[in-house]
């Protein structure tokens, strides 16, 4: 692990205390927030920086499987928090160019995950504006 794999093996200890670490029943939208911001975004991006401005930094093998895996977990656990049991298995760089067009993890999350359902979300959006106009 080079340039970047003690920031790889940083994510992927963080990742795997977040998953050691998940209640359920605690879970929260903050928790939603960390798991995609702290966690699932900052393994996106770091692969989306070594990937661009003229540069193609090489990973092994092993730095793009923890990355990968990292990423994944802070993506079952992003689900989990909605409710729903996922085996994520997507690839950092399909995730990556989902972050570039979306400009938004959350966005990515949920293109990805397919959680929240588009149903749910929209649901959610109008309760929030009913809240927000009382």
């Amino acid at each position: 692990m080079e340039r970047y794999g003690s920031h790889i093996a940083a994510l992927a200890r963080r990742a795997e205390r977040d998953h050691r670490d998940f209640d359920p029943a605690e879970a929260s939208p903050a928790d939603v927030t960390n798991y995609l911001q702290e966690g699932a975004g900052q393994a996106i991006w770091l692969y989306v920086e070594a990937r661009t401005g003229g540069r193609l930094v090489p990973f092994s093998e092993a730095e793009l499987s923890a990355l990968q895996d990292a990423m994944n977990t802070w993506l079952e656990l992003y689900a989990r928090c909605y409710g729903v049991d996922l085996e994520a298995e997507f690839t950092v760089r399909e995730a990556a160019e989902l972050l570039v067009d979306t400009r938004n993890i959350r966005d990515t999350a949920q293109l990805l995950t397919r959680v929240p359902g588009r149903r749910a979300e929209v649901r959610d959006s109008k309760r929030e504006r009913t809240v927000d106009s009382k």
